[in-house]
């Protein structure tokens, strides 16, 4: 038996044991790939792993020379008004969370207003604090939309296809441009190769699809959230510190990806109370 199927069959005890609600688990160790399902593999909501998605568009329209995610939004949005000190606010504060603006989530976010990203650019930014907002991922691919197009298709052609992945969806907003922080739908298998992809730093096989730099501002450069529950304390661009010495992409009701020891461990999930404890014998199983 492999590393990869004895971390799996643990994992599998752990998530039955604890009756963590999981609808898969796929474990790659190095070329080794060992799945496990308690329900069909259908396309479901990864939330906010999507956001990890966003990094990697806006990385790759970087490396094709089409986009600065350093320069201010606003050069990209110039018809929407900025509030006090949005001026400085780039793609990358808003991909960090550390814009500084402070919008309120709900279930109905993307229809509470009649343009988000415009809401949100003319709130005052507070300078570099942090703030998980849905509409700072938002705001971020509506100024990639202005340099590619389409964010999807743009995705779908640099990110998706390369990686197999055909049947992606992902929610829009009643302007027309994706939703960006949730609502791209993929099957478990689909969201492994995403995982295999981060872990690679970018590359799929032969090919380099994004600078290995992206990859690594997920899980460098940490925020530091002072007061935080375990496994929140460090943001980076889109990924999360912990448990321990992993990183993971964390997405509502139990959607992960998880990177320790070279291994990824992928996760679909409707139980969202019960991830984190999951997580954590996930991380030990890795460290055995």
């Amino acid at each position: 038996m492999g590393r990869a199927q004895t971390v799996l069959a643990r994992l599998v005890h752990d998530a039955e044991e604890l009756g963590f609600g999981a609808h898969a688990l796929h474990v790659q160790v190095g070329d080794e790939r060992v799945v496990h399902r308690w329900s069909d593999d259908v396309a479901r909501d990864v939330h906010s792993v999507a956001k990890g998605v966003c990094v990697l568009a806006a990385g790759a329209a970087s490396d094709a020379g089409l986009f600065d995610v350093d320069a201010p939004v606003a050069k990209y949005l110039p018809e929407l008004a900025t509030g006090e000190g949005v001026d400085v606010v780039t793609t990358r504060h808003l991909l960090g969370m550390t814009s500084g603006i402070e919008m309120p989530w709900s279930p109905t976010w993307t229809t509470d207003v009649p343009d988000v990203a415009a809401a949100f650019l003319a709130r005052p930014s507070a300078g570099r604090t942090f703030h998980y907002c849905s509409a700072s991922s938002y705001t971020a691919l509506r100024a990639l939309s202005a340099v590619v197009g389409d964010v999807h298709a743009w995705v779908r052609s640099r990110l998706f296809e390369p990686l197999g992945i055909d049947a992606a969806d992902w929610d829009r907003c009643p302007l027309g441009f994706v939703k960006a922080a949730e609502g791209l739908r993929l099957r478990s298998g689909e969201l492994a190769r995403l995982g295999q992809l981060l872990r690679d730093r970018g590359a799929w096989g032969e090919r380099q699809l994004v600078s290995p730099g992206w990859v690594d501002a997920m899980h460098s450069g940490w925020t530091v959230r002072d007061g935080a529950g375990p496994g929140y304390t460090h943001h980076a661009l889109a990924g999360w510190g912990g448990p321990g010495a992993a990183w993971r992409l964390h997405g509502a009701h139990g959607q992960v990806l998880l990177f320790a020891h070279g291994a990824v461990v992928t996760v679909t999930a409707d139980d969202h109370a019960g991830a984190d404890p999951f997580l954590r014998r996930a991380v030990e199983a890795l460290g055995r």
